[in-house]
């Protein structure tokens, strides 16, 4: 038998009176955004309730600035039996909000729950046999051929990640939300101080043990909440809250408007910093399951009216310094990037022959509903974009508005657009996100368990099947070139470039983490 050992590494607000300075400084308050419309962070991919779970939720493995997988609420883990067994042990002392003990048997629920919807987990639980609990702090994997990154998978910071509960909540259906947050995480959420489309407020875990050793680093290391309290404020208006941050009255926003950080940025009293330098990555996204997208000739025909620059200039900007263009399914500078068949995104754009393909693809004239988020200032400007070149092509286009929020919810609806459905939405992924196939939500073919948009492809899950059995990165990338050719003909998605918004925080505040938001480590000097 061999043996190797997993170790640990070493506007409503605003008008609410003033905090007294003692009490402010132990209040973190917080511009999301966009509102937090969904609490279950298996339930939804959004970046908000992601962020939310970390708040709340602990996981089993953290994930480091170099991407590497540590230990976090697990003290260790061995591989056995050529891989084909793992057996992971919990740290001692590990207790829920509620009172209770984490088990393991609350982390075994936890894995099934996650694992039914997301797609990292999905291909880890394909590999599984059987997970079971022998006792209260051993977590059994028995599989079916070896799985090396089993512990990636239970420390992916890309939506979803892997929200440990206790198991009387991690029993319920994944496709329906939780009814309590009850996590093991660092803060605890109020629900009784949450105010839809204005405050969503935490308050530090007492109880939470923090990790003994290693260093904090991204979702790794010792989570060491300073802030008795982190208040999210939700202010649609951008001029408010930065005339907010000018004042000391928020700590940290967020993603600031780009028209205002040069304002921003000649503040001595805040700090303008790229925090994750992965940047985001716009994407377009189809509902295959109705027409027009359900027809794989007119998402290919689309291609052509898509310019990546515009769509950045809509986003942030003219400084080309803020955005590249010429962006394929996987980030760019990273190991898998490729540029196979990125032709149909470069090639000279001309929309009088997208009118004609459209036409040889079979469309006649379906509504073409276009779901634009109001209070996401990019997001709104590439609707509007999409919308343009879908009129000037002759389409039935037809934009509706709404928040953030509520177009979470619309999104998930599969009905037909007569029946309140839709056909297009636009939306940004952190560019770690889409490093690789196992964590690409957008990657996957797998049809009604995909997420939201729902595209079907056999060739793109077989070849991210085969990913996932690599021997080596040149089996990776070889593998990662025929899946943006696959993708660029199946058109699961649009990949509309990439762009990077600093963060904007007060510069009293030290201990801001790299990558993705969190609340830990963070402090006021």
């Amino acid at each position: 038998m061999r043996r190797r050992t997993f170790l640990a590494s070493t506007a409503a607000a605003l008008a609410a009176p003033a905090l007294a300075r003692g009490e402010a400084s132990q209040v973190l308050k917080f511009v999301p955004q966009a509102d937090l419309a969904v609490l279950d962070p298996v339930w939804t991919t959004t970046y908000q309730t992601r962020d939310h779970g970390f708040l709340v939720f602990d996981t089993l493995f953290g994930l480091d600035g170099h991407y590497r997988s540590q230990p976090q609420m697990a003290e260790g883990a061995v591989s056995e039996d050529d891989g084909k067994t793992w057996r992971i042990t919990l740290r001692r002392d590990l207790m829920f909000h509620d009172d209770t003990k984490v088990l393991a048997r609350d982390c075994v629920a936890s894995i099934k729950r996650w694992g039914t919807r997301d797609g990292f987990g999905q291909a880890l639980l394909a590999a599984t046999d059987e997970i079971g609990a022998p006792d209260d702090r051993t977590i059994l994997f028995r599989l079916k051929y070896p799985f090396p990154l089993l512990p990636d998978a239970l420390a992916k910071t890309p939506p979803s990640m892997c929200p440990i509960m206790p198991e009387r909540l991690a029993v319920t259906d994944a496709y329906k939300q939780v009814s309590e947050m009850v996590g093991s995480g660092p803060y605890r959420y109020k629900a009784d101080e949450r105010v839809a489309g204005s405050r969503v407020v935490y308050q530090r875990n007492t109880k939470y043990v923090p990790r003994p050793d290693g260093a904090p680093d991204g979702t790794a290391g010792p989570k060491v909440a300073h802030f008795d309290r982190i208040e999210w404020q939700i202010i649609p208006d951008a001029g408010t809250v930065a005339a907010a941050m000018q004042n000391g009255e928020i700590d940290w926003w967020l993603t600031p408007n780009a028209d205002l950080l040069p304002l921003l940025k000649k503040q001595a009293r805040l700090k303008i910093e790229t925090v994750n330098p992965t940047g985001t990555i716009a994407t377009m996204r189809f509902n295959h399951l109705n027409p027009p997208f359900d027809n794989p000739a007119v998402r290919r025909a689309v291609l052509g009216a898509v310019e990546q620059a515009d769509y950045m200039i809509g986003a942030v900007g003219t400084d080309e310094n803020l955005w590249r263009d010429q962006v394929g399914v996987f980030c760019p500078d990273t190991p898998l990037a490729s540029k196979a068949g990125m032709e149909v995104l470069t090639a000279k754009r001309d929309l009088a022959k997208v009118k004609r393909d459209l036409t040889n693809a079979g469309y006649n004239g379906e509504k073409i509903v276009v779901l634009m988020p109001s209070d996401i200032p990019w997001s709104k400007a590439a609707a509007d974009i999409t919308a343009d070149w879908l009129h000037r092509v002759g389409a039935n286009v037809e934009v509706q508005a709404m928040d953030w929020a509520t177009l979470v919810q619309r999104r998930a609806k599969t009905e037909p657009v007569d029946q309140g459905g839709w056909s297009i939405f636009h939306t940004g992924w952190s560019g770690l996100d889409m490093i690789n196939p196992a964590g690409h939500v957008f990657l996957r073919g797998n049809g009604k368990a995909a997420t939201v948009g729902w595209p079907s492809s056999p060739k793109i899950e077989e070849l991210r099947d085969a990913w996932f059995k690599a021997p080596d990165l040149t089996a990776q990338r070889a593998l990662a070139d025929k899946l943006q050719l696959q993708a660029f003909e199946d058109v699961p998605y649009v990949p509309l470039g990439q762009y990077f918004i600093p963060t904007a925080y007060q510069a009293n505040l030290t201990g801001m983490l790299q990558g993705s938001p969190v609340f830990w480590n963070i402090r006021r000097s």
